[in-house]
């Protein structure tokens, strides 16, 4: 017999009580629970409410040995539900018992629903036991505000160390007298299969690939349904009219490809997906290498992409193929939720040219978006926990609109757009538009190097740049530029334009790292970069 335990460590009564989508709502749930490894049998009673009779579903179990315990996780899947129905269950063993707690089944062919989508509410602190008291109280606010919310999917980050047990046991402490009857869908981001091989020191940091505790939790919590070797952290599920794809931070083309057939088979009216890493992102500093373009051809095929990360609040034009466009049917509407814990951003944040809505959330307040489907429309509303406004939306299907209205730029003929990670780099750019000469894109890149804040040294007919630890120089009328890492040859030559400034075929970024890409519709160009550095100057 066991006979000690961590702080929040597993006991014979159940805990950590979980309801889940594994399956058709209206006709099953799931339900996981965890207790101590002697445990040796468990099951689901349930019944309509105000019924006499209970009905049984019996458990499935696996051992769960994180880095300070040893438990048994319990799946049970009632079935055979009745539509639209509320019920009650309890769940455990024949000694020890949990509940009795409530849920309510979904209507058959739903084409209405409401749910509360929360991103980033990890907490670290108190280091031993990190207190979710913050999040629990602004999701029960939440939920007293809205009854009839269906379930809860999460954007990631829901703990800030998933590898580490002691992060899920404050993470289920924040949940209690929430989970047990609304189900939470989960969304692994970055943080949650980071983990340390001193938790304490925070030394030797990795993140799990697969995201180990995170699938040895809830492996039979959510539909098991991914790509092969990589379920549980990626899952599908429906409610009604609306398709949800849970998408993992791990194996982007496994993932692109087994998305893109899932979606290609949805007839659902609404497809919606969860990322953790924003695709249209905020931060000066970001970047999107993790999944565009590698995964653009199955997320471009979704109506809205929620995604988290930043713990600030944007939401982009409808997008497709790097361009920007007006109407729903156009593109995917990639919006990041901001943060759910009271966790401002660390990023420095500002609106690029893809927003069309934009907070930097830096008070220290939390925020959550409630999402409501009536047929062909979808309202997403983000509010703050003091209950101003942040962005509400429309996206009406049936008119092929958004509203509040709002236009992405096109930019006229002979004045294409220089952007750097979706900022626009103002007056030094100005007068300077890219141009397109015999199928070649040219850009002026020292003017591009300086305003990232590398060095540019220009000299009677060339210029040297350097940035990310990286150098070039360019020479008029070349089409070879001399870099740290050898020769590099271009499809053109550099050309003397706008201001008497050089440019260079836009395939010279590739020098420092960098990748580009024109947005026809629009008419900019758009650089990146995977670094997250801030590449600063020395001063001497």
């Amino acid at each position: 017999m066991t006979t000690q335990k961590p702080v929040r460590g597993s006991g014979p009564a159940p805990d950590h009580i979980l309801l889940s989508i594994n399956g058709d709502p209206a006709h099953t749930m799931a339900i996981t629970w965890r207790t101590w490894e002697e445990t040796e049998a468990g099951y689901v009673l349930y019944r309509e409410k105000g019924d006499d009779a209970w009905l049984r579903a019996e458990a499935e179990t696996r051992p769960f040995i994180s880095d300070i315990d040893r438990s048994r996780m319990w799946w049970a899947h009632p079935a055979e539900l009745t539509p639209e129905t509320d019920y009650e269950y309890t769940c455990g063993d024949d000694a020890h018992r949990a509940g009795p707690f409530s849920f309510r089944t979904a209507p058959e062919h739903a084409t209405k629903c409401k749910f509360i989508l929360v991103s980033d509410q990890q907490q670290g602190e108190p280091h031993e036991k990190p207190d979710y008291t913050v999040f629990h109280d602004f999701l029960a606010g939440l939920l007293a505000q809205h009854p009839d919310t269906a379930f809860i999917l999460t954007g990631g980050d829901n703990t800030d160390c998933g590898q580490h047990e002691v992060q899920w046991n404050g993470l289920f402490s924040g949940l209690a007298g929430i989970a047990e009857s609304i189900p939470f869908m989960m969304t692994v981001g970055n943080h949650d299969n980071r983990g340390f091989r001193n938790y304490d020191t925070h030394e030797g940091g990795y993140y799990a690939e697969p995201c180990e505790f995170f699938n040895g939790q809830f492996r039979g919590a959510y539909p098991f349904n991914g790509p092969q070797g990589w379920e549980t952290e990626n899952y599908t599920f429906d409610y009604g009219n609306v398709h949800v794809a849970v998408l993992g931070v791990n194996e982007p083309v496994l993932v692109n490809d087994w998305l893109r057939k899932d979606l290609e088979r949805c007839s659902s009216t609404w497809k919606l997906g969860t990322y953790h890493f924003p695709i249209c992102y905020a931060g000066s500093d970001c970047q999107n290498y993790d999944a565009y373009p590698m995964m653009r051809p199955s997320m471009e095929k979704l109506d809205v992409l929620f995604g988290g990360h930043e713990h600030g609040f944007a939401r982009s034009f409808p997008m497709r193929d790097e361009s920007l466009y007006d109407r729903p049917s156009e593109g995917t509407v990639f919006y990041t939720l901001g943060n759910s814990g009271e966790n401002p951003p660390g990023t420095y944040a500002l609106p690029k040219v893809w927003h069309c809505a934009f907070y930097p959330h830096e008070e220290k307040k939390s925020m959550a978006c409630v999402a409501e489907v009536d047929g062909d429309r979808l309202t997403l509303t983000s509010v703050l926990s003091d209950g101003r406004i942040v962005d509400r939306c429309v996206i009406d299907k049936g008119r092929d609109a958004i509203t509040p209205t709002a236009l992405p730029p096109i930019y006229g003929p002979g004045r294409t757009r220089m952007l750097f990670k979706g900022a626009d780099p103002g007056l030094c750019a100005a007068g300077k538009a890219c141009f397109c000469q015999n199928g070649v894109w040219y850009a002026p890149l020292g003017v591009l190097v300086g305003y990232i804040g590398g060095s540019v040294e220009k000299f009677p007919g060339g210029m040297t740049l350097e940035v990310y630890g990286k150098s070039a120089t360019f020479r008029e009328g070349r089409t070879t530029a001399q870099t740290s890492d050898g020769d590099l040859f271009l499809p053109g030559p550099v050309k003397r334009g706008a201001q008497g400034q050089l440019f260079v075929p836009c395939d010279g970024c590739h020098a420092f790292g960098m990748r580009w890409a024109y947005a026809a519709r629009n008419n900019f160009i758009s650089f990146e970069h995977m670094s997250e550095a801030k590449p600063v100057t020395p001063q001497p």
